[in-house]
């Protein structure tokens, strides 16, 4: 079987997976139960001065029956004592020399930071990460994302924790700003071993229409929340690669974000992961979920003829390219399997109504005496739309492409090929736009 150990800023794991900072690692004991049950390492819920947190504080869009699909809370750092935090944390090092520890840390000044990592070494632990990205109750209070969110800040304070630890420094990164690459810049300027992300996104989940209180609800009103679980990932795997593919960037990358299973860590790890980090799954589906995780990968790697999971990191980014650079003479049609169809109709309504009427109704009909879409190949963009909505997936995406030759925007347009024949009234003016 393929080799699932890994090196993350000099920091040793058995296997990629490790349970973010959150719930799941509130507690020595919850930390102890995961790494039983197979996790590779573990960020520590972030520590710093206790809270006191709000009754309340989970909220959730479903998709069927208790199926979550999206977390929003308003929960804030460790309510936990610091001393019985760290206290535990240096037990569990101990316990477990073979898994990762890593203390996730949240503090207000210079003096703060440096007393908070002095204590935190003292435990074995085998790194720090900085949290620059909590979304709510403490960037109000002028930390988490409102450090990040300001790079001149993260860096500075990144500086601060490479001066006082000999430990690997990681910082997380929070999604909530229009480009994750200045956060990332400011972590390379900060001299960070490596970064983090994404953290949960500033949300609303929604509102209670009887009373008008937003969820979660509290008796006097609620506040926005950190987004989080299955939903997030598109985003988190765009942030991901964005950052991997910038190449003045070229720290170790820790990917967090909608993971629930293998597949979706695999996902993280092709687009320069090197390792991943799971919370709301856990939350939802208990630690378990780590059997279902460690066999698909290894299964997975040596199906792929790879020996380990470093083979695997990065080997999606070369095909993540800008819009530009995509084959233009690459073209695709639907097609339907009239065995399979239902004759819902779905796939028809979605074309006329939402995309490029592409489909008719024929006289064929199924077996209930529904009728059965026919597509109009001549109208057909190959948007896939139809293909999505089916129920049933009789609709199929197939290559008709004329021509083997891959060609761009980009390269089309430097061969004046492109000709405006309905649109601006110069050429120019659409060259410049692409």
């Amino acid at each position: 079987m393929a080799d699932l150990s890994i090196d993350f800023c000099s920091i040793q794991s058995p296997n990629p997976f490790w349970l973010a900072s959150g719930p799941p690692t509130n507690t020595g004991d919850q930390i102890k139960r995961a790494f039983d049950r197979g996790w590779g390492g573990a960020v520590w819920k972030t520590l710093g001065n206790p809270v006191k947190n709000v009754n309340s504080r989970y909220a959730a869009m479903s998709k069927g029956r208790n199926k979550i699909i999206g977390l929003n809370n308003i929960e804030l750092i460790t309510d936990r004592g610091l001393s019985i935090n760290l206290q535990e944390m240096g037990e569990v090092k101990k316990a477990y020399p073979e898994n990762a520890v890593v203390a996730s840390i949240m503090a207000d000044s210079f003096a703060e930071w440096q007393e908070l990592i002095a204590r935190v070494e003292q435990t074995g632990a085998d790194g720090i990460e900085l949290n620059f990205s909590c979304p709510h109750g403490m960037c109000e209070r002028g930390l988490g994302s409102a450090i990040g969110q300001e790079p001149a800040v993260a860096e500075k304070i990144t500086r601060w924790a490479r001066e006082c630890s000999s430990l690997p420094i990681i910082v997380k990164l929070t999604p909530n700003v229009a480009d994750i690459n200045e956060q990332g810049m400011a972590a390379v300027a900060g001299d960070a071993h490596g970064v983090a992300l994404i953290n949960t996104i500033k949300s609303i989940i929604g509102v209670d229409l009887d009373d008008f209180i937003p969820y979660p609800k509290l008796r006097n009103g609620s506040t926005n929340g950190g987004y989080c679980g299955p939903a997030v990932k598109p985003i988190a795997l765009h942030m991901v690669a964005s950052l991997n593919r910038n190449p003045d960037f070229s720290l170790p990358v820790s990917g967090i974000g909608g993971i629930t299973n293998w597949q979706d860590a695999a996902e993280f790890l092709a687009l320069g992961c090197s390792t991943v980090q799971v919370c709301t799954a856990v939350m939802h589906h208990g630690f378990g979920i780590i059997d279902e995780m460690i066999k698909g990968l290894s299964v997975y790697l040596s199906e792929m003829n790879m020996e380990s999971v470093a083979e695997l990191r990065g080997r999606a980014l070369p095909h993540y390219k800008d819009w530009a650079e995509l084959d233009m003479n690459y073209k695709v049609v639907a097609t339907i399997d009239e065995d399979k169809c239902i004759g819902c109709g779905k796939c028809y309504t979605a074309c006329q109504d939402g995309a490029y009427q592409a489909l008719a109704l024929s006289r064929k009909t199924t077996k209930e005496g529904k009728p059965i879409p026919t597509v109009l190949g001549d109208r057909c963009t190959g948007c896939n739309l139809c293909s999505l909505v089916c129920p049933v997936e009789c609709i199929a995406m197939v290559d008709v492409s004329e021509s083997d030759e891959i060609e761009s925007w980009n390269e089309i347009v430097a061969r004046g090929k492109f000709v405006v024949k309905d649109g601006l009234s110069s050429t120019e003016s659409t060259k410049s736009i692409a």
